[in-house]
């Protein structure tokens, strides 16, 4: 009975989402207090519901319940707990209940911290989030039922897919739903205002922290992402631009595009229908992230294996969201008139740019994404577009940005004073130029286009640094009152320095990685020994090891480096007896400039054993500059200033004052 109880909990769910959707819109439109009062409670209790059918389908998991066929579909009594738990959203059903948890979760939270929201934009905006739910509970119960059960039931489970049974993995969906679902609560700001025909300074101010929280989410979830297809799939590499992979950049690129935008509409009033555009763009394309892994259009190890059904009804419920939003953009937008004038030479020159700069980079990851799959539809030639299409389009685009990053903040406002601003940037601009003559110099074979990249990751850390420095006067005042500064600066400052250095970092691990990788592909037998770069690596012996569900092959392989020994490497090759399937678990030895990774195949039928080992310049740096960034999101969300409605404690504490 308790699966039954959670398929009536995810109907009783979208009975309430319908009436959230519904009244609080009809008593926004009449200014009846009382019926836009409902909105709060059913959004409460919609998270309720939601909640506790996820509760249930996680103990059925737990439990190894195999009497409910999705259970006995992606999971097995033998696996570790953390993959029992995992197994949940590792399928398109359970990955549908998170989905929709996530988006009930946002929508409770403005129910509980929105108490300064205006009641009729409140009511709106959470009528809208509410449409977007009983769109995708009405989604889970007509065609993705997680509830159903198997008669009789099987005594096992059939396992789940080996390169899901990660710890990366087991975290990357959640982070990575959590941004996509978030860009939800923008979206419904969005149509909110659309539907009031106003968009104000406290209507941005309310956008940027939920979209600011969607984005720092993002960015861990494709972070982890990267990292699992780095150490998992043994290919040795941190993006391969996949069609999945890609729907997860674009709405990031959206976001951080919208949260720039809506800077300039909360201090100028500036941009306001183009703000809102991106707040629709980003949803968007996030619901075409999920129609790509639903669908059955892809084969990539990140899609979901669905009926094409599915991905019929999700187009559906895309172009109902879609093309509904921008018809009623194109109908209200023209009300939405624009307040701030300002010089091209000013701050807000500089975001506009960065806008169009981030707008167009997202329009060539969409077009490389979605062109082959239109052709395919038009039932013209299979074409694959990958890494070369991306790199001639991309990357160009994003150059010009990144030159940019550290100037617009030292910036002012309406009109700014270039050569002030360039003169602060001075030593970040020396510091730049050194780098990249020192390695065109020293490294005689590194690329001119490495160089001039590290010169470029140079420049946005430098950068970062040099606008912190300018802010508190560091070498203009003494210490005592840079460091008084310093602990006075809004913590948004802070979070906008460490996400811009940690881009930096970022991209000095890319530009390294891809410079100055160095390969090995060779057969070694035991005793044999092989160089890769610096390294000299001997297979030692070769043996078996028993999991807890899988048998593994493990090469024990000695590491020397300039003739000294730095000590063993246990790559494995794991085979799942249950789901018949294999996994490669790479080797990593790092020390945080470079990493050794080696990768043992089959035997060869010759004694020896295929062995594939690359040296990786900086690629610790990828991940650590990802991390650097979602830690500046988070840094940001702790600024009062981010929180709805509430100003700096140094003005609530005058305003007592003032009234004595």
């Amino acid at each position: 009975m308790i699966a039954e109880l959670g398929h009536f909990s995810l109907v009783l769910a979208l009975a309430v989402a319908c009436v959230q959707m519904v009244v609080p819109m009809i008593g926004a439109h009449r200014g009846d207090v009382a019926m836009m009062a409902v909105a709060q409670k059913a959004a409460l209790a919609q998270f309720a519901l939601v909640g506790f059918a996820f509760v249930v389908l996680v103990n059925a998991f737990i439990t190894s319940d195999f009497s409910v066929s999705l259970v006995a579909e992606n999971s097995h009594s033998t696996k570790p707990l953390i993959y029992k738990i995992s197994g949940v959203w590792a399928n398109h059903e359970g990955s549908m209940v998170l989905w929709v948890l996530i988006l009930s979760l946002y929508g409770a939270l403005v129910a509980l911290f929105g108490g300064n929201l205006p009641n009729v934009l409140r009511a709106r905006v959470l009528a809208v989030q509410a449409s977007i739910g009983v769109a995708f509970i009405g989604f889970i119960l007509i065609t993705s039922n997680p509830f159903l059960r198997v008669v009789p039931p099987p005594f096992e489970g059939r396992g789940l897919n080996p390169l899901l049974q990660d710890p990366g993995l087991a975290f990357h969906p959640p982070f990575l739903y959590a941004g996509y679902v978030g860009l939800s609560m923008a979206f419904s700001f969005a149509i909110a205002a659309l539907i009031e025909g106003r968009v104000d300074a406290s209507w941005a101010r309310w956008v940027r922290p939920w979209t600011l929280g969607a984005w720092t989410a993002l960015t861990i979830g494709i972070a982890m992402g990267s990292w699992w297809a780095y150490y998992t799939l043994g290919w040795g590499g941190f993006w391969f631009w996949d069609p999945v992979e890609n729907a997860s950049l674009m709405p990031w690129i959206v976001a951080t595009a919208l949260l720039h935008s809506a800077i300039v509409a909360e201090k100028r009033g500036a941009l306001k229908s183009w703000t809102v555009l991106l707040a629709i763009f980003a949803f968007s394309l996030s619901l075409i992230g999920t129609f790509l892994v639903r669908s059955g259009v892809l084969n990539s190890v990140h899609a979901f294996a669905s009926d094409p059904l599915r991905g019929v009804v999700i187009l559906g419920i895309i172009s109902f969201f879609i093309g509904g939003a921008l018809a009623l953009y194109g109908w209200r937008a023209p009300k939405l008139k624009a307040e701030g004038l300002f010089a091209p030479m000013s701050r807000e020159g500089a975001l506009i740019v960065n806008n169009l700069l981030l707008t167009a980079a997202g329009a060539a990851v969409f077009i490389g994404t979605l062109y082959p799959l239109f052709l395919d539809a038009l039932n013209g030639p299979k074409i694959t577009v990958g890494a070369p299409f991306f790199n001639m389009t991309f990357v160009p685009i994003m150059v010009p940005l990144m030159i940019l990053v550290p100037l617009g903040p030292l910036l002012g406002w309406k009109r700014a004073d270039l050569v002030a601003a360039l003169e602060r940037l001075m030593g970040a601009g020396a510091l730049a130029v050194f780098v990249c003559l020192a390695i065109m110099g020293f490294i005689s074979e590194a690329p001119w286009l490495a160089a001039l990249g590290m010169g470029l990751a140079t420049w946005l850390v430098a950068g970062a640094f040099s606008e912190l420095a300018a802010r508190i006067s560091l070498f203009s005042s003494p210490l005592s009152v840079s460091l008084r500064k310093a602990r006075h600066l809004p913590r948004a400052q802070w979070g906008m320095a460490f996400a811009h250095g940690g881009l930096g970092v970022l991209v000095a691990g890319v530009v390294g990685m891809t410079a100055w990788q160095q390969e090995l592909v060779t057969a070694l037998k035991v005793g044999e020994s092989a160089m890769v770069g610096q390294y000299e690596l001997t297979l030692e012996k070769v043996g078996m090891r028993e999991g807890p569900n899988f048998e593994a092959l493990v090469g024990v392989i000695g590491v020397k480096k300039d003739g000294k020994d730095l000590g063993f490497m246990l790559p494995e090759k794991r085979r799942f007896p249950v789901e018949r399937q294999e996994k490669t678990e790479a080797a990593i030895r790092t020390n945080g400039f470079a990493d050794l990774y080696v990768v043992i195949g089959e035997d060869n039928g010759q004694g020896g054993y295929t062995i594939r080992a690359y040296v990786n310049s900086f690629a610790p740096w990828i991940w650590g500059g990802a991390i650097i960034m979602a830690f500046g999101g988070l840094v940001s969300l702790t600024d009062r200033r981010y929180r709805v409605g509430a100003p700096s404690r140094a003005r609530v504490r005058a305003q007592p004052q003032a009234a004595e």
